[in-house]
């Protein structure tokens, strides 16, 4: 067959030219091809030659911002006029049709123009990225001549009579216009830049944003194909599989999208809003952030409506597949055209990938829009907490809690309603399209199934809110549970040595009993839903269908109209399914908002910021104090004074509108010198210097603060320390610099001042550490001294915790020398009295008011009997020679700091695999990051036991009948077309449905019910784990690490996983079902089956490894941001007394961006994957109609089978990015699988003994006689020993002290009687029995013991007591009253049954400890530990103690760890140890007596 450009025929009129050239169809398309032949040849050269010959190093990501005028307008055009050209080829084609002879010259030119246009746009990116304009002149000159080319043949086609019934003509002035307004763009491209025809061209300079090289993320700045496609993400994306993602890699945030921008947006617009309440932060939101929205409802309004186009394009193949009219070289009209099954096939494939482009743009915008709003809401927050007043803290109107819940939670729900919004508009669009759409395929049966699908979607509301009442109960249970856990891991210790281990592990198990029938709940609505959504469009099809063949005899039910409507039925139900998430995302969103408004009209000091505020720099003066505003005349009056620091008049302060706390306060602060605040517990010494700080309310009186500058309107900045000490998360180095710079001589002055360097030689990475886990007294004071401010105040007693030696060093050297030396003004308040001799200046409380102040003389003149009072207690407190609060505070910033080490290399030791244990280099490491866990995944589906069998198997039932169903409908449909009324047909497809609803039901149950064995399998198993886990475990672990296993974890593997694995089965199932009814109808789909199964497998490749690192990213960067909120509320007095507060702003933002940056770039992925894999579905569809159409035309191929392998096609579009994206998710769930069964190989203790239970007398030990016998021990088979070689003996009923320094054994020879250390050589034997052979229960359950941190568990105080229930209530009120506890218990309601709250918050550290002393006393058990059980207790409630102890347990042996050595005077025998060894050992006179004696040495330092 030959070919010719004008057609080969003998009688053709093509060549006739005998009205004219121009007048000759032929010579018009050949005119046609000049512009396209001109462009190739120019452009060709300088794009191959010139840029192909370039550096790589030209295209830096900096040339995406160089866009030309128009550039947007630009690229649209040309994707419309490429859409045009590609239906003029398609229309010549058809035009043409399949004749002896072929005219090129009705689709090639139109080839050409299709390459011309690809040319010319790749052709502009090159010279707009190399930003070189000459060389659009190619440009300009193509769209004047294509311009004129088309103009000319328009007018032609006009001449001879072609009309807008002809679909050339139409085509054609399309194509004019286009070529018209691009030539337009080109002159505006001139007319801007002014490259031609001016003598200076405009220079252009790049957005601030890209100046910076750490800007990455490039979704503003590149062109719209590339927006579109998320091309820029390539690079990104595939990097990310040979090097992990981390803040480096992601970079900054671009300006548009910062915190700070969005902030001061939604600043202003919170500004214009006269009205405040709810309803004010919508207004503001819809004004700040409505733009966007409305863009992307927009693109989701033209998704959905193209996602109608597939049912309609193949309602059309299956109409005319048969019929195809070959109409010669004729014109042909748009329906003519359209009744081809090829274009149609064509136009589907363009439909989808445009629906699919609008939809992922749709959901991007959104997203983006909510992330920009979070962060603005955060910010805002933020600056809300700076200004909150202290009242609203203290007073408990707001808690850390909620104001972390309010960034947490809140601005989330806000975020995904905004993420939702569009779908609020949309669906009620979809739902009537979709409607009209069925009553025009199947008449008034169409309205029956979409009542059906009308009537079921209440039913789905209700399951919704079902759903979410279960939700709303399982957390509660968990916050229960995980509150017993928590409990249960601080107090392990105690525990343990009580045996209470089970007691406690059967109350957490009874609260999971709990929250797991909550979760069986959560579980059926979850598997109703999953039915519904299953089973609803069957329910409406079967309804529709047999309907439908009912009503007439004449009814339609070919296969085009059988499986439009499925596929009508199928988009109708996803507004439905989508709606119980709208709402319940509304109803979230409501009320977050209303929390929001009352959380912002809480009241507040001072006026709103911005965040970015210049920062103090340097002592400032000191100035007058704003306070909080509670009426119009609380202003304060500067008061001139060169010799005061501050000074309070005549002032009245309260916290709230009732009773003043302090009462007519007059204090003067001298400058430069030292002032001490002194006074009972309660007495408002630290109100006074929060009232000075302007953090109290003011009734009356004036503050002033002055120095060289009168009436200026704020103070200065203040070094503070607040009554609970308060650090950073940060390094130590950081803590004590507090954002000053650093002075290496000062910061060795002050470490030296405040004896530190012992704590730092002990930390992993010296002063490089982070600290913050547990705040120490003697760093949060050494920030004070370091700062440069003109006044350092330290309320309550910063010495409280330290002993003797360091406080005394502290005062002499931090306070006496370095700060006076520096003329700095100090107040102290403190209990110390031995050191008001180095106050220059005194203020005495008492019950909220000043009891009297001046210098010791003027005190001691004035009032002698106060002065006497204080001699008295300085020389007892002189006597204290070592308290043990230093002691156990170092010894937890030891424990600390190794957590913080643990916590920071957890997430390592996650990603390493056992191979890459052996082998650790990179190419292993980051091989294992691109594999799928399936040993997790193993771990997983094993503990459901039977339950996964009945899973597998009801899944692939399920699909298999899916499958039968629609291939009966494609047999049934392709049969009623010849034969009308088929009733076993029918009959038949109701079975299948109705058996298709029931394995829905069977199937979803299955998937929850699975999940629900697991999750109560796996923590059953890990709870019984940890309880019997030895102490070494608990040592070496952050309890953060091991609570997180109970909490996250345990809610992912609950809530999570099962969904995940629901969604990603179906996908998977439904996606392999569809390719291999696709590869049964048309067997030639097979072959592009594998290059598109190639490009899917790269695609999730990349994705997963990428995805898995920007959600850990993401994660890992909102705990700083929440962490830094907590940190704030918690030091909101010392910051503002700082006056750092813009600082901390600043440190806000960065954590804002950081967390909005890997969010976005985690939407992108997301983006960039469901693009691709749309694409990849929609040539499955074009293959899939392609393959179909023509098996149909030349193999006579069922039409039924055409139509169900088209709707399967359909279906792998919509399904195959799920897979992927649930396959990524399931990889990152599965890690919580992982850590959890890390832990289940913990070895626990050895619980068994030689001995049964039942052999061990029932009263032992009765004597309390205890032999120890060349004991040495361990703390684990790798460390050293810590005792060793230890020999004593105590007689039965002896009183037994131990002492000695720091490490020298004391804590692990009380520890050896519990067996809670390795004793792997020698034996203690109690009453002739080995302690090594008895059961370790009963062994611990025997003896009582007293530790140096109080525990006290939330519950009554008769739980706290006696947890078994064996005391009676006479018992237990004898134990409180030794313990000097009864008076207090008999004021509080309910006595024995009162409440004490976590911790024992509501009790007093020295009241919680003496409450642990009653617990021991209550056991009654005839060996008593007491390790440096007195810690908290003061002198004289320590010296009754001691006195009840030696009566109360006259026939008791007891044993006491002593740090102060007098409380250990009376006893019987005294045992002195060091480094492990006994070094003295017998009773105290004789040792006494010796002059060479180290426990005399001991007495004589505490005297």
């Amino acid at each position: 067959m030959s070919l010719a450009f004008c057609g080969n025929e003998n009688n053709s009129l093509a060549y006739n030219v005998d009205r004219g050239v121009l007048n000759n169809g032929c010579f018009l398309d050949a005119l046609n091809v000049v512009p396209h032949i001109f462009l190739l040849f120019i452009t060709f050269p300088i794009l191959f030659i010139g840029w192909g010959s370039q550096s790589s190093k030209v295209h830096i990501h900096h040339s995406t911002w160089l866009h030309f005028p128009g550039h947007n307008l630009r690229w649209l055009l040309t994707f419309i006029l490429l859409f045009v050209l590609v239906c003029e080829i398609a229309e010549g084609i058809v035009s043409d049709g399949f004749t002896q002879s072929h005219h090129l010259h009705l689709y090639m030119p139109a080839g050409l123009a299709f390459m011309a246009g690809i040319t010319s746009i790749i052709y502009y990116h090159n010279i707009e990225t190399s930003n070189f304009p000459k060389l659009l002149l190619a440009l300009l000159f193509y769209w004047v001549l294509a311009f004129l080319m088309k103009t000319i043949k328009f007018a032609k086609y006009t001449e001879h009579s072609v009309g807008l019934r002809q679909l050339r003509y139409c085509i054609t002035g399309l194509l004019a216009l286009l070529y018209g307004l691009l030539l337009a763009v080109e002159i505006n491209v001139i007319l801007g830049r002014r490259y031609l025809c001016f003598t200076e061209a405009t220079e252009v300079k790049p957005p601030e944003d890209l100046q910076d090289l750490g800007v990455r993320f490039l979704q503003p700045f590149v062109n719209l194909l590339s927006k579109a496609t998320y091309w820029w993400m390539n690079t990104f994306i595939t990097a990310a599989h040979r090097r992990p993602i981390d803040l480096k890699v992601i970079g900054k945030l671009p300006i548009a999208m910062r915190a700070l921008t969005n902030y001061l947006k939604l600043r202003k617009a919170f500004e214009s809003q006269r009205v405040k309440g709810p309803k004010w932060i919508w207004r503001a939101l819809r004004q700040a952030f409505g733009r966007p929205l409305i863009i992307s409802i927009t693109f989701r309004f033209l998704a959905d409506l193209l996602g109608f186009a597939g049912p309609l394009c193949i309602s059309g193949i299956w109409r005319t597949n048969t019929t195809i009219k070959l109409l010669g070289v004729y014109f042909i009209s748009s329906q003519e055209f359209l009744a081809n099954a090829y274009v149609l096939a064509v136009l589907l494939f363009f439909a989808l990938i445009l629906q699919r482009t609008f939809l992922q743009a749709s959901y991007y915008v959104a997203i983006e829009t909510g992330i920009n709003l979070r962060g603005a809401i955060q910010t805002k927050i933020y600056n809300k907490i700076m200004r909150l007043c202290t009242s609203n803290m203290s007073m408990g109107e707001l808690t850390v809690g909620q104001i972390c819940n309010l960034v947490a939670i809140d601005t989330n729900q806000l975020m995904w309603f905004f993420f939702l919004c569009p779908n609020l508009w949309a669906m009620p669009v979809q739902i009537i399209v979709g409607v009209i759409l069925l009553y025009y395929l199947l008449g008034i049966s169409a309205l029956i199934g979409a009542t059906v699908i009308a009537v079921l979607a209440p039913v789905q509301y209700f399951v919704a809110t079902k759903l979410s009442q279960a939700q709303k109960s399982t957390l509660e249970y968990s916050s229960e549970r995980l509150k017993k856990t928590n409990e249960l891991l601080r107090g392990i210790k105690l525990l343990k040595l009580y045996a209470w281990e089970h007691i406690f592990c059967h109350s957490v198990e009874e609260t999971r009993g709990k929250e797991l029938t909550s979760l069986q709940t959560f579980a059926l609505y979850t598997s109703i839903s999953i039915f519904m959504n299953a089973a609803i469009p069957i329910a409406a099809v079967l309804t529709t269908f047999v309907v439908h063949v009912h009503i007439s005899e004449e009814a339609d039910l070919s296969p085009a109209v059988a499986f439009a409507s499925l596929s009508l039925f199928h988009i109708l139900v996803t507004p439905l399914f989508l709606l119980s998430s709208v709402v319940r995302s509304t109803v979230k969103a409501l009320v977050s908002a209303q929390k929001l408004s009352e959380f912002f009209s809480s009241d507040e000091i001072g006026d709103e910021q911005e965040p970015n505020a210049t920062m103090p720099t340097g002592p400032s003066n000191h100035k007058t104090i704003p306070s909080c505003p509670r009426n119009h005349n609380n202003k304060y009056q500067a008061v001139v004074s060169t010799q005061l620091s501050h000074n309070i008049t005549s002032g009245y302060f309260t916290w709230t509108d009732g009773t003043p706390t302090l009462s007519n306060i007059n204090i003067k602060v001298p400058f430069g010198q030292l002032t001490m605040i002194v006074g009972q517990v309660g007495c408002g010494k630290s109100s006074l210097l929060l009232a000075a700080l302007g953090e109290m309310q003011r009734v009356s009186g004036t503050v002033t603060w002055n120095m060289s500058e009168p009436a200026v309107e704020a103070r200065g900045s203040v070094a503070y320390a607040s009554q609970k000490p308060w650090l950073l998360n940060a390094t130590l180095v950081e803590n004590i610099t507090f954002e000053m710079p650093m002075i290496k001589p000062r910061y060795k002055a002050v470490i030296e001042a405040c004896s530190l360097q012992p704590d730092i030689d002990i930390l992993p990475q010296g002063d490089q550490t982070e600290i913050g886990e547990r705040v120490t007294h003697f760093i949060c004071f050494s920030n004070q001294l370091y700062q440069n401010s003109q006044n350092s105040i330290s309320p309550d007693d910063p010495f409280s915790a330290l002993d003797i030696h360091l406080s005394d060093h502290l005062m002499q050297e931090g306070i006496c020398k370095l700060l006076r030396e520096e003329k700095r003004t100090v107040v102290l308040v403190t209990h110390k009295l031995q050191y008001l001799p180095h106050a220059d200046w005194i203020i005495a409380m008492k019950d909220g008011t000043i009891q009297t102040e001046g210098t010791l003389k003027d005190i001691q003149n004035s009032d002698p009997k106060l002065f006497e009072q204080w001699k008295t207690l300085m020389h007892r407190q002189d006597g204290e020679f070592e308290k043990s609060m230093t002691v156990l505070e170092r010894k937890n910033l030891r424990r600390a700091m190794y957590s913080k080490e643990a916590a920071k290399t957890e997430e390592e030791h996650e990603e390493e695999s056992v191979e890459s244990e052996e082998d650790d280099s990179l190419s292993q490491a980051m091989r294992h990051r691109t594999t799928i866990p399936w040993r997790s995944c193993g771990v997983y589906l094993s503990s459901a036991g039977l339950l996964l069998p009945l899973l597998l198997l009801s899944q692939l039932f399920k699909h298999t009948l899916m499958v039968a169903i629609d291939y009966w409908l494609a047999h049934w449909t392709s049969h009623v077309i010849t034969a009308k009324m088929d009733a076993t047909g029918r009959n038949l497809f109701s079975v299948l449905c109705c058996l298709g609803i029931v394995l829905c039901l069977v199937t979803s149950v299955a998937v929850e019910w699975t999940g629900l064995r697991v999750a109560k399998e796996l923590h059953h198993n890990l709870l019984s784990k940890i309880i019997l886990a030895p102490m070494r475990l608990f040592e070496t672990t952050p309890l953060g690490n091991i609570l997180n296993r109970f909490s996250s974890d345990t809610n992912t593997i609950d809530q999570h996983i099962p969904a995940t694995l629901e969604c990603l089965s179906r996908s998977t199932l439904l996606c392999v079902s569809a390719l291999g009814v696709i590869s049964y109808v048309t067997p030639v789909f097979l072959i592009a089956l594998v290059p598109l199964a190639i490009a899917c497998y790269f695609i999730q490749k990349y994705f997963r490894v990428a995805s898995r690192d920007l959600q850990q990213l993401e994660d890992s960067t909102q705990l700083p941001l929440l962490s830094h909120f907590s940190e704030t509320v918690e030091g909101l007095t010392t910051i503002r007394a700082f006056r750092y507060e813009s600082r901390f702003r600043q440190r806000l933002l960065e954590y804002t961006d950081a967390n909005n940056i890997a969010s976005l770039f985690l939407t992108a992925a997301n983006r960039w994957l469901e693009v691709r894999m749309e694409y990849v579905g929609a040539c499955v569809v074009l293959i899939a109609a392609v393959a179909s159409i023509s098996n149909s035309l030349y193999n006579h191929l069922s039409t039924g089978l055409v139509g169900l392998g088209l709707t399967y096609a359909l279906m792998v579009s919509n399904y195959l990015n799920w897979m992927v994206r649930n396959l990524a998710d399931m990889e990152v769930q599965l890690g919580s699988v992982k850590r959890i069964n890390g832990l289940l190989k913990t070895e626990p203790e050895n619980y068994e003994g030689l001995m049964a239970a039942s052999q061990v007398p029932d009263g032992w030990p009765r004597q309390g006689e205890i032999q120890i016998q060349n004991l040495s021990v361990r703390y684990d088979t790798t460390l050293k020993p810590v005792l060793k070689q230890v020999n004593a003996h105590i007689s039965p009923g002896q009183k037994v002290g131990i002492c000695g320094r720091t490490g020298s054994g004391k804590s692990s020879f009380s520890l050896a009687f519990f067996r809670m250390v390795d004793m792997f050589e020698g034996r203690i034997i109690i009453d002739d029995i080995d302690i090594a052979k008895l059961p370790l229960q009963t062994l611990r359950s025997r003896f009582s013991i007293i530790l140096q941190d109080p525990i006290l568990f939330s519950g009554t105080i008769r739980f706290n007591l006696d947890p078994e229930m064996k005391a009676t209530d006479d018992m237990l009120w004898e134990a409180l009253e030794i313990a000097q506890l009864k008076p207090v218990v008999k004021t509080l309601t309910g006595g024995l049954d009162a409440m004490v709250t976590e911790g024992g918050e509501n009790f007093s550290q020295g009241q919680r400890q003496l409450f642990c002393l009653a617990r021991a006393f209550a056991r009654k058990s005839s060996i008593l530990i007491m390790d440096e059980a007195t810690a908290s207790i003061d002198m004289a409630t320590e010296s009754i103690l001691q006195k009840v102890v030696m009566t109360a347990f006259a026939d008791r042996t007891v044993v006491t760890i002593a740090h102060r050595v007098h409380t250990i005077l009376n006893a019987d025998l005294v045992i002195v140890m060091k480094r492990g060894i006994i070094l003295e050992y017998d009773r105290p006179q004789a040792l006494l007596e010796k002059e060479d004696s180290v426990f005399a040495a001991f007495v004589k330092a505490d005297k």
